[in-house]
């Protein structure tokens, strides 16, 4: 198929428009009048067809080929390419078509005259080293989000039965909350003896303890407490088999992340999460304001006629943002630090958990470019 083409900047190129079971995939190349020629074909997503959609492009000289960002799918088309073409992952948001003409092969083809013409921008796409690193820290933030999810039912079962241990405990889930739980999913009832479980400061409320345990938990609300105690120590187990696995995968950045620890309200294990989402390389970012962006931490950008439209945060990366936000949330509570005081003076103002957060997860970013750059 012979068509016209906008100025082109590459000779030969791909365009993949990805989906759970197959690719649709067009190779497009120059021809000497100035006209460009292109093929369709359709490859299944399994690893033998992946290998024969990369020789078929080869077939052309295929140099760059795009694809769409789509869900986790398009992760195995770009591991089996990676190293033969230059990849180009494009935000499907960027790559709309026409309403009404939505299809398969128009898409590829669409995608592909985009990249021979220099269009597309493509998304940031860390080494295999580091999106290893993502997979064990994004599945550690889902096993803490489970095990909160536990708690929370843990806590609501025990306000069912008149437990008031969390209005005297900061945190029913300490030393002396599991082994007063665990003494109540026994049989335990004497509000008396359940205080004497107390250790360390919670020791000195030893009067307000008895009262908040002097509640009735039947059978039923017992056993619960019981397997629910159980999930939360199988989620610990499982979170610090990933968090040992994560030690062992960034042994050779011990450097990067003790210096990333240095930044207020970041800790190691947001110090880890940080370095996966981002990369130990921070030439991808060419100032703290291209990582803040990235990170769609700023406001966004919505002009026209001269009138100024909504300006909301954008969307991006989730996990960078919460891990940002996470710290600057901690990095509010800290004593003495310029974080701590501004989010002192916006908080009347602004609220405690809006701009003033993304205001503080935006300096943390600029710390964390001038960290990583400074190591």
């Amino acid at each position: 198929m012979i068509r016209k083409v906008m100025e082109a900047i590459y000779q030969s190129v791909g365009g993949l428009d990805v989906h759970q079971e197959t690719v649709v995939a067009c190779r497009r190349r120059l021809i000497p009048d100035g006209q460009a020629e292109l093929e369709v074909r359709t490859f299944k997503t399994t690893s033998s067809e992946l290998r024969e959609l990369g020789a078929w492009l080869q077939e052309w000289s295929v140099t760059h080929v795009a694809m769409e960002s789509t869900g986790v799918y398009w992760v195995p088309v770009w591991n089996v390419l990676e190293g033969h073409f230059k990849l180009v992952l494009e935000n499907a948001q960027h790559l709309k078509k026409v309403p009404g003409r939505k299809d398969d092969v128009p898409d590829a083809e669409w995608i592909a005259q985009c990249q021979q013409c220099g269009l597309l921008r493509g998304s940031f796409v860390p080494p295999t080293e580091v999106r290893q690193w993502r997979q064990l820290t994004r599945h550690r933030t889902k096993l803490v989000d489970q095990r909160t999810g536990v708690i929370n039912r843990l806590h609501a079962v025990l306000e069912q039965g008149n437990i008031k241990l969390s209005n005297v405990a900061s945190s029913i889930m300490g030393v002396s909350g599991r082994a007063m739980i665990s003494a109540l999913s026994r049989g335990e009832s004497d509000p008396a003896k359940l205080a004497s479980l107390a250790r360390g400061r919670l020791k000195a409320s030893y009067e307000r303890l008895v009262e908040a345990l002097d509640g009735q938990l039947n059978d039923n609300q017992r056993w619960m407490l019981k397997r629910l105690l159980l999930q939360v120590e199988r989620l610990e187990d499982e979170i610090a088999a990933y968090s040992e696995r994560i030690k062992d995968q960034m042994s050779s950045y011990q450097k990067q992340l003790e210096r990333l620890d240095t930044i207020g309200g970041v800790g190691l294990r947001s110090a880890e999460n940080l370095l996966a989402e981002i990369g130990p390389d921070m030439d991808q970012f060419p100032t703290d304001d291209n990582l803040v962006s990235w990170g769609a931490l700023c406001p966004g950008k919505d002009k026209s006629g001269g009138k100024q439209r909504s300006s909301k945060t954008p969307k991006g990366n989730k996990w960078l943002k919460r891990a940002l936000t996470e710290a600057a949330w901690a990095a509010s509570h800290e004593k003495n630090s310029y974080l701590a005081a501004l989010y002192r003076r916006l908080s009347p103002r602004r609220g405690k958990k809006t701009g003033n957060h993304r205001r503080g997860a935006d300096d943390l970013a600029g710390s964390l470019a001038h960290s990583e750059r400074g190591r």
